[in-house]
């Protein structure tokens, strides 16, 4: 499975994505875009400005105790009282990493993804590959991320609809104690939100 930005990860296309790629298409070939200068953007939004959001949320859960509860209890909620509200992010319920257990997202009908607080899904999570794999073999997929868990962890895997979605929280890292919130959520990726990473580690 391949975790690059490339056009050509899935032939059924549904009518509006063909649309958008006739489209691209189109305005390339006449000069008017670039198609590097498209995938910048587009790698932005997936992995820098979109992700932001959700590692405030993450870190805020991480120092605060209550906010935690609050998140476990009602997600929805929670993420909205810091302002992360809208489209594909109405019902939205977040699973916590422990010791005994990671957790995986994945949505096997098509792509639903929190964009409130992940900004836009990446290429892969879309993947027919992905959404089939992760499913039938969570453990294998996380290798090929490059996430080896200890055998006796337990991984659950999430299947997110229309109606929900889902936010992993990941563990805290050892040696963040006394850290702010923002230096926190300097360690939460997206990958580590999806459950296909883990939150980095304290310098």
């Amino acid at each position: 499975m391949s975790h690059d930005h490339d056009h050509h990860h899935d032939n059924e296309l549904d009518p509006m994505a063909a649309r958008v790629r006739a489209l691209e298409t189109i305005l390339t070939q006449k000069g008017l875009i670039d198609p590097a200068a498209i995938d910048v953007i587009v790698e932005t939004y997936e992995t820098k400005v979109g992700p932001r959001n959700g590692a405030k949320v993450v870190a805020k859960a991480w120092s605060d105790p209550a906010f935690a509860e609050w998140l476990k209890s009602d997600a929805t909620a929670a993420i909205a009282s810091l302002g992360f509200t809208g489209r594909q992010g109405e019902h939205m319920q977040a699973v916590f990493n422990t010791p005994e257990t990671h957790n995986l997202v994945v949505c096997t009908l098509c792509s639903c993804y929190p964009w409130s607080v992940l900004g836009l899904p990446p290429v892969w999570y879309k993947s027919p590959p992905y959404r089939s794999k992760a499913v039938i073999d969570p453990r294998g997929v996380l290798a090929e991320f490059g996430v080896t868990l200890p055998a006796e962890t337990k991984i659950r895997v999430w299947d997110s609809t229309a109606e929900l979605r889902y936010l992993v929280v990941p563990e805290r890292p050892t040696g963040t104690e006394g850290w702010s919130e923002e230096q926190l959520a300097e360690l939460v990726t997206r990958d580590s939100m999806i459950g296909t990473g883990l939150a980095g580690q304290a310098a």
